[in-house]
């Protein structure tokens, strides 16, 4: 095995491509499948609110193995060891938390970069590393190809942003709409106009660095919007939602014609 490791979806938003991306969260590699399936360019794999661990994360990226689309993974908290594990698994990316601070934002970088850059653990035998048949390779161009996206959640991480912006080897920032709302005191309410201007800063900020800048929209055409906007990318779909919604869906319809 001698494949060289390429990371697409990294490549394509480095271009100023626009990439449309969904949650994984049901935990279940056949959903994920068909996630891919479906044609999404990017899954991120939801290992901090669902009940994803590097056992059930592992099947997942086999499964999506086979077909154009890229995984990442949203890990469970900026800790060396669990970004580790998740990469190690094959992970393309890492979508971090809750990032607040230069040195927060240092640290997420650190953890998915090999020394000298970083401080993650070195094994060639990982499923990443081709079971260490592709291990050269791997290592040797992980610290290129993993995409590092960190995320801002909370006014804290607005006031320290032009500071983070400024860190080596971040490709990117997300803003978490639910979790910036609540913690600017407007409880799960990101369409509050304080809110919006709020994530106005964080857009201009980002985007005049040119660096790659996603978040979560409740629909297609709200993300459209958004795309209009400059995010590079931005996740409107989900296994969960999209099971919820066609499930309902079916079901109200069935009962309307029954009681016609």
């Amino acid at each position: 095995m001698s494949e060289v490791f390429t990371n697409t979806a990294k490549a394509r938003l480095k271009k100023g491509e626009k990439l449309t991306a969904a949650w994984v969260q049901l935990g279940s590699p056949i959903a994920a499948e068909i996630m891919a399936q479906a044609g999404y360019d990017m899954l991120v794999v939801d290992c901090e609110h669902a009940p994803i661990d590097p056992s059930t994360l592992f099947p997942i990226l086999q499964a999506v193995n086979g077909y154009e689309t890229t995984a990442i993974a949203r890990a469970p908290w900026n800790d060396m060891v669990a970004i580790k594990r998740l990469l190690d698994c094959g992970a393309k990316g890492i979508h971090v938390p809750y990032v607040n601070s230069k040195e927060e934002a240092m640290r997420a970088v650190a953890a998915c970069k090999y020394p000298p850059v970083g401080n993650r653990g070195i094994a060639g035998s990982p499923r990443a590393a081709g079971y260490g048949k592709n291990r050269q390779h791997y290592l040797h161009r992980a610290n290129d190809e993993v995409l590092v996206i960190l995320a801002i959640e909370t006014p804290m991480g607005l006031a320290n942003l032009d500071e983070m912006l400024e860190v080596e080897g971040v490709d990117g920032f997300f803003i978490g709409p639910m979790d910036y709302s609540t913690s600017s005191g407007h409880f799960a309410n990101p369409s509050h106009p304080d809110v919006q201007a709020d994530f106005r800063k964080i857009e201009e900020k980002v985007l005049s660095k040119n660096l790659l800048l996603g978040t979560v929209a409740g629909n297609v055409e709200s993300a459209k919007k958004l795309y209009d906007r400059g995010y590079s990318y931005v996740i409107f779909g989900g296994d969960i939602n999209s099971l919820v919604s066609d499930a309902y869906k079916r079901i109200e319809d069935m009962k309307a014609l029954m009681d016609k």
